[in-house]
């Protein structure tokens, strides 16, 4: 299997960062994120999980450090996050952190909203943003 990487691309939309990687597990969505075509764009992310689920079958953590998600982009990372729980109900080992400004409470609120909805923990980790 092969790790994915999809540079962020900022314009009129914006991607984040994504880096998959399926030699370690280590996985990371970064930036903002209010893409032109949010389905099409997570489903590639879903299809990677489902993939590693199958195939390689070891501990993963997923990062996500994202500084602003629009509602589109919300329902996506809820299906991601129901993928991840598809492999943590595997039995493979499953970390996910979400990384918020300190001072960002709506972060903070869509992270524990996410949590509950899918029914899996989720580490929220502030950091002090440097201006």
């Amino acid at each position: 299997m092969e790790s994915l990487e999809i540079k962020s691309k900022n314009s009129t939309f914006f991607t984040p960062y994504v880096k998959l990687d399926a030699v370690t597990g280590i996985c990371e969505i970064s930036g903002e994120s209010y893409t032109e075509n949010t389905d099409e764009f997570y489903d590639t992310i879903i299809h990677w999980l489902n993939n590693y689920q199958k195939e390689v079958k070891k501990p993963i953590k997923f990062d996500f450090k994202l500084s602003y998600l629009n509602t589109s982009s919300f329902k996506a990372i809820l299906y991601v996050l129901k993928a991840l729980k598809n492999i943590q109900n595997a039995g493979i080992s499953t970390t996910i952190n979400w990384y918020y400004p300190q001072d960002d409470f709506d972060l903070l609120a869509e992270a524990e909203d996410l949590a509950e909805s899918v029914g899996i923990q989720i580490n929220k980790i502030p950091y002090q943003v440097n201006i």
